[in-house]
């Protein structure tokens, strides 16, 4: 049985929305799934607990997403293990897809493409967007779909995940280019930040847990994979994309400092998207 984890902190907007995706499948019992709602405030529990007794809702006082990626964990035996973000759309197909990937054995992580919706989104956004889909980067599922998946000796690679920010990059860090896998015919819809504010305060979160892992575990680096430095160099052949590159450079930029800034200081502030999570709930499920 295909086992799902899916940690959610104030998502009561949006986890039905990626829930009801699964519905099908929950009946019959195809997958197990698990909603962990941590340090809630709001009704994500309640709307979860709408789909019950198809899946089973775990209750913690701890706002942790890695502490709900563990309590998941004990909850669930099954494999493949697919840990999927409250925010994000992903069917049941490709849920399927990824499972038959790993069954074949010679991958131990997979993901799926992010499919970026740009709806609602500023011009400076879409600019940004452009670029980053033109870049090495982004053809890396782990860290940008918003959805991992982990064959059971997968899993082994690594114990309880630990208190870090960026658990899909300490996850696909785990794991040497051969042997992990983004899916390019398999998608999930990824909701950015709709404004230049919140953009930079999630790119600076980025930064801030890409930074902190290579501090606490440099030996994973040699599995970072190709930078995007040359193919920014590249791209700035064409005219027609300098000001997109003027947006992107100065969003890293300019999060890369708060980022640094705030690692020296010691402060640690979560920084989370609402823009992308108040409109487009429900015109996707019509």
């Amino acid at each position: 049985m295909i086992s799902i984890v899916v940690p959610a902190h104030n998502e009561g907007s949006v986890i039905a929305r990626t829930l009801s995706q699964w519905v099908t499948a929950l009946a019959s019992e195809e997958v197990d799934v698990v909603v962990v709602c941590n340090g809630c405030m709001d009704d994500t529990a309640a709307v979860a607990r709408g789909f019950e007794p198809t899946l089973r809702v775990v209750e913690s006082e701890i706002a942790s997403k890695t502490h709900a990626l563990n309590l998941g964990d004990q909850m669930s035996s099954g494999f493949p293990r697919i840990y999927v973000d409250a925010d994000i759309l992903i069917s049941i197909d490709a849920i399927r897809a990824l499972a038959k990937r790993l069954a074949q054995g010679d991958v131990l992580a997979v993901a799926p493409t992010a499919d970026i919706n740009l709806t609602g989104c500023s011009w400076m956004i879409r600019k940004y967007y452009d670029i980053r889909s033109r870049l090495p980067s982004s053809r890396e599922g782990i860290g940008w779909s918003g959805v991992y998946a982990l064959s059971e000796a997968g899993r082994r690679r690594f114990g309880k995940f630990p208190d870090v920010t960026a658990d899909d990059t300490y996850v696909r860090l785990q794991f040497g280019m051969n042997e992990r896998e983004t899916l390019p015919d398999v998608t999930s819809t990824v909701f950015p930040p709709r404004t230049w504010l919140q953009l930079i305060a999630i790119r600076t979160r980025a930064y801030r847990g890409t930074f902190d892992l290579a501090r606490r575990f440099p030996d994973l680096q040699k599995n970072m994979g190709e930078a995007n430095d040359s193919r920014l160099l590249a791209l700035l052949s064409k005219p027609r994309l300098w000001l997109g590159l003027v947006i992107y450079c100065l969003v890293n930029i300019i999060a890369r400092y708060r980022a640094t800034r705030g690692l020296r200081s010691g402060a640690h502030l979560w920084h989370r998207d609402e823009t992308s999570r108040t409109a487009l709930s429900t015109d996707l499920l019509k």
